[in-house]
């Protein structure tokens, strides 16, 4: 199966129905050895542009990951992003804010970690959580210190959620490309993955109570979700819902796009002018003339 990025694409405007976008879809591979071997030739040409990228230092790239628990958001990025040179590349995961956090707007912490151009920034969790997270569990509203006027439940995710739009319409208009992650997976596929870190001692760090007593939440995190994607997901900064289901499928739509996105952006080396060749060539010429002397 030939992966077109398109297809995984929330066009701008477009109202959501989760139910409708498959957690599976058709493997695009046939075998263990032909998945490594395209996982392998898409690391390295994503190797190969993020160089090109670090080196025109003109564009600033932010890959956002959202999903429920077990979806794969961290497998997604250490096997993705495996040949980047950790030099133009920035990961940052994003728990309950601090004291600190809290008294600043709900896109403070997350701004001041946004990629430098040439660099590539990965938010795994992001400042979407303030419309997902908060909005299922509305009282960690109330312990963020908003003035009471400002709670109105009945508007403030529409003004959230144009608060993330205007936020990344002036990224994008400041040379930072957006690409946002949601890794689509089933509630029994869920189930699965936790029994696994049941039985598997080596994952059992990865398992919490709390993580359990999310899962009651499901249907309403559906709905903010789903709310969610429909209200932010522009042409400039789109959302691809990546059906997550399969680990390895999902490994190799989500590195697709990365790819299609970074060749959209014509990245090339800077070029030497004439002064700058000029320049150069003594250079060499004394290197050359000091290797001489030395023999």
């Amino acid at each position: 199966m030939k992966i077109k990025s398109k297809g995984f694409r929330v066009k701008e405007g477009e109202r959501v129905c989760l139910d409708k976008w498959p957690t599976r879809v058709a493997s695009a591979y046939k075998s263990k050895h032909q998945y490594h071997k395209f996982l392998d030739e898409r690391v390295a040409e994503l190797s190969d542009l993020q160089r090109v990228h670090y080196a025109s230092n003109r564009y600033s790239v932010l890959l956002i990951f959202q999903a429920m628990d077990a979806a794969g958001k961290d497998g997604a990025i250490r096997h993705v992003m495996s040949g980047i040179n950790p030099q133009g590349c920035q990961v940052f995961s994003f728990n309950h804010p601090t004291a600190s956090e809290l008294d600043h707007d709900f896109l403070w912490r997350t701004t001041q970690s946004l990629p430098e151009r040439g660099r590539i920034g990965i938010f795994n969790r992001s400042y979407y959580e303030e419309v997902l997270i908060v909005r299922v569990h509305p009282e960690i509203l109330r312990g963020q210190g908003l003035p009471e006027e400002l709670i109105d439940k009945k508007t403030i995710w529409q003004q959230r959620y144009r608060s993330i739009v205007n936020l990344e319409d002036h990224l994008h208009r400041n040379g930072t490309r957006i690409i946002k992650f949601f890794l689509h997976l089933s509630k029994d596929e869920q189930r699965k993955r936790f029994l696994d870190r049941i039985d598997e001692p080596e994952k059992n760090w990865k398992f919490s109570l709390a993580d359990i007593e999310e899962r009651q939440y499901w249907k309403a995190y559906m709905k903010a979700y789903e709310s969610c994607l429909s209200a932010t997901s522009t042409k400039a900064s789109p959302w691809y819902v990546v059906p997550a289901d399969s680990k390895k499928n999902a490994r190799l739509i989500i590195s697709t796009i990365i790819l299609d996105t970074l060749k959209g952006l014509k990245m090339r080396y800077p070029a030497s002018g004439p002064e700058r060749r000029g320049e150069l060539m003594k250079i060499r010429e004394r290197l050359v003339k000091e290797g001489a002397d030395d023999k």
